[in-house]
């Protein structure tokens, strides 16, 4: 993200390719849709015009020209026009924004949006005739690019879903109709309908609108995200809580075929047609079943077994053509043989995958597609029509879509340009600034390659966040040694055990946040056995413009009171090399270190004893070290806040106040001997950390409460960490100051347990007039 959204990306399986091929063949013998057709009498070419009845459904498929392969996957393009006129004949054109027309924004301030401006609720829309729809979705289109441009955030996916997001709004009656967006950013078309226009600017912002859905910002936000896979899940829960209350509304899920990699999603499939609630899923697959995580350069296909079932779905037109053909036939057979009408339906549904079924079908969705997600005269036709149908459980609704559909610089971007700084409108190219150290995840990336170099049994496992995590770096030099295993840290966590038992080193590159997914597989899976995997948490506490959803508050917390567990966090770049190097090392039980978004702070590497291939040198386990000497206070920190506590201890100075500054390293092992002598050589000791209560700080004090080192009351112990709230989104320095974790903070808490309530004030304002 901006952050690393993510979806399933990078190394495609044996089993994904073996998949792939089945696929290839059974998109063969396509004759059998003649057969049908001949003994039933229907004809074909009346359902290519691009409507026809099925079961009270309007299923509407146009001919589409170069339809890909059975098992097909992503590959490079030649170019996003010649992949457009393939998929989507001419009728793509007219969503595109023209250079021409960019340029003229310029002359505007901004685009020329004429309905967009008489819309301010999708309540504004329900009148639009066809032409007037096609024309919102183009100005709407023209705004989220003119928009993002200026503010950065998630660009290619919701530029993605802006003709799906008219029809929605345009056939359902929201906030009574619920729409539930997975992860939720994609939403940016959504926010302009509802609303919420005026305040796009302010996206990712401190007091701005969030970049994702949020029930706390709009009613037309019925359930907030940030991590996938959720929707249908929610979605569930929303129908069935409609009908124990015997209300009428409509519940419509929209997922993407990265998130609905996730297990989550499927967990709610099988429940969601078990329970036969009415329920609208609506599958959006832009056909790379990933996020822009899986782009580094080498043109992978996606991973898994799913990639390649919707590519064959995606792929056999004409089997698509004999399931309707099949379903015309049921309509005119007479009504009393129900069962032979439904044996003919469940032949043409099974004749899409050519093995039985398909997916969705077999866990109990009524499936609809594949459809033109950029036409709107075929998505508000389909969805008019199963929203008025009074059928019963859940309907799958499969609609085909291009990422960064409508901006050129989108469609020709390797990762769809999903998510993105400020930009020049015309070029699409990025207004990033120069930075003179790489960011934390490449430190991590590239000290893990020199340990690889090293030792060809280290592993690189990451749970679809390649780009994210930094492991696309390693996959370019061990493309054999890297595995991404999608959105399923679950799985990730006990696949790393797995091959912990055989005496491999895995590295389990996962955000925090992410973590979490994983926490039973982590106790259960490694920790009871006390298999060496190593965790590498990145991301780790506040990640600034991403807000609550992807904060890593809780890793320290959940991590440190697991048996066995080693957990330790680096202060600097440099620290961070040697704690890859320490993990490595430790292979008699589990190991994790967590590390921030952003950049390294600039520290001399080889002064450090940092290798120039970034290759570190173990730690000595559980124990810290003394950054600074001082005699009356005692600050310890853990992870990057040791550069608060140093910066700290410099204002402190000028109050004439020795303070001892120490650099944890690790919080399990704790360095018991340092915080006993720390305890004992000062009158006042202070954790600073930026993670949740019940982290390093809590560990401290549960060490100097059981050894009696607070019974006479000389010690003071003040632990500083993130407040018991969520910090929403803003800069990396508004959050700091927010949680009260900032340099001056640390000062005026140490001034204040001193006593020294007046110098405390003034450390936070350092304008403020002294009276004497």
């Amino acid at each position: 993200m901006a952050s690393g959204m993510r979806g399933v990306t990078g190394r495609t399986s044996a089993c994904a390719s073996a998949s792939a091929a089945r696929g290839s063949g059974q998109a063969k013998g396509l004759g059998l849709g003649l057969g049908l057709e001949q003994r039933q009498g229907v004809h074909v070419h009346a359902l290519k015009s691009g409507t026809h009845q099925a079961g009270g459904v309007h299923v509407v498929h146009r001919k589409r020209g170069g339809e890909r392969g059975g098992g097909v996957s992503v590959s490079r393009r030649a170019s996003a026009s010649d992949d457009y006129a393939g998929n989507y004949g001419e009728s793509w054109k007219d969503s595109v924004v023209t250079q021409d027309e960019i340029q003229s924004w310029k002359a505007n301030n901004g685009p020329a949006t004429p309905l967009l401006d008489t819309v301010n609720y999708p309540v504004h829309i329900k009148n639009f005739n066809g032409k007037q729809l096609k024309q919102l979705a183009k100005e709407v289109r023209s705004e989220v690019i003119n928009s993002v441009s200026n503010s950065g955030g998630h660009l290619g996916s919701s530029l993605g879903v802006v003709e799906l997001t008219v029809a929605l709004h345009h056939v359902f009656n929201t906030p009574e109709d619920k729409i539930i967006f997975d992860v939720g950013h994609q939403a940016y078309p959504h926010k302009i309908l509802t609303g919420r226009r005026g305040e796009m600017a302010t996206i990712r912002k401190s007091g701005g609108l969030s970049g994702f859905t949020n029930r706390s910002e709009s009613e037309y936000d019925p359930f907030g995200a940030g991590h996938s896979s959720t929707s249908i899940s929610a979605g569930l829960g929303m129908a069935v809580g409609r009908d124990i209350k015997g209300r009428k509304n409509n519940v419509i899920s929209v997922i993407g075929d990265g998130a609905i990699t996730g297990g989550m999603a499927y967990e709610a499939m099988n429940n969601a047609g078990y329970l036969d609630s009415n329920m609208i899923i609506i599958l959006n697959d832009n056909k790379q079943v990933s996020l822009p995580t899986q782009y580094n350069g080498g043109g992978q296909d996606p991973v898994g077994g799913l990639s390649n079932t919707l590519a064959r779905i995606q792929a056999n037109k004409p089997l698509r053509e004999l399931r309707e053909i099949a379903k015309d036939v049921t309509r005119g057979l007479p009504g009393p043989i129900p069962d032979l009408t439904a044996k003919i339906d469940e032949y043409a549904r099974g004749m899409i995958s050519g093995s039985g079924s398909t997916l969705f079908e077999e866990l109990g969705l009524y499936y609809i597609g594949p459809v033109d997600g950029h036409n709107l005269d075929e998505l508000t036709t389909i969805l008019k029509e199963v929203k008025n149908t009074d059928s019963i459980g859940p309907v799958l609704i499969h609609i085909m879509t291009e990422k960064g559909s409508g901006y050129l610089p989108a469609m020709e971007a390797s990762d769809k340009m999903h998510g993105v700084s400020s930009y020049d409108v015309t070029t699409g190219k990025q207004n990033k600034p120069a930075t003179k150290t790489m960011s934390y995840t490449n430190y991590f990336a590239d000290s893990l390659i020199a340990e690889a170099e090293r030792d060809s049994r280290i592993i690189g496992i990451h749970a679809a966040m390649g780009g994210g995590t930094g492991l696309n770096r390693f996959e370019k030099r061990f493309e054999e040694r890297t595995f991404d295993v999608g959105i399923a840290e679950q799985h990730a966590v006990t696949f790393a055990a797995g091959l912990a038992t055989e005496g491999l080193i895995p590295m389990c590159a996962i955000y925090s946040t992410f973590l979490q997914r994983g926490y039973d597989q982590i106790v259960h899976d490694v920790a009871l056995q006390n298999l060496p995997v190593r965790f590498a948490l990145d991301r780790a506490g506040l990640v600034g413009a991403d807000g609550a959803t992807h904060c890593g508050a809780f890793d320290v917390a959940y991590l440190a009171c697991v048996p066995n567990m080693v957990v330790m966090a680096p202060s600097n770049e440099a620290e961070l090399c040697h704690m890859v190097a320490t993990s490595i090392a430790i292979d008699d039980r589990p190991s994790a270190f967590r590390f921030p978004r952003g950049n390294g702070i600039g520290v001399d590497m080889q002064a450090l004893g940092v290798a120039s291939n970034y290759k570190g040198t173990p730690l000595e386990v559980g124990k810290g070290v003394v950054r600074r000497e001082g005699t009356d206070v005692a600050l310890v920190g853990y992870g990057q806040s040791v550069n608060a506590c140093l910066a700290a201890a410099e204002m402190l100075s000028e109050h004439n106040i020795s303070v001892t500054v120490v650099d944890a390293r690790f919080c399990k092992p704790l360095d018991t001997q340092l915080i006993r002598r720390l305890a004992k050589e000062h009158g006042a000791m202070i954790t600073v950390e930026e993670g949740s209560v019940g982290g390093f700080g809590s560990h401290v004090l549960q060490f100097l409460s059981l050894e009696g080192l607070l019974d006479d009351g000389k010690l003071k112990v003040r632990p500083m960490c993130l407040p018991d709230r969520f910090i929403e989104h803003g800069s990396p320095a508004e959050q700091i100051a927010e949680a009260g974790l900032s340099a001056s903070q640390v000062a005026s808490t140490v001034l204040s347990v001193l006593g020294r309530s007046r110098d405390s004030l003034e450390v936070l304002q350092p304008g403020m007039k002294r009276i004497s």
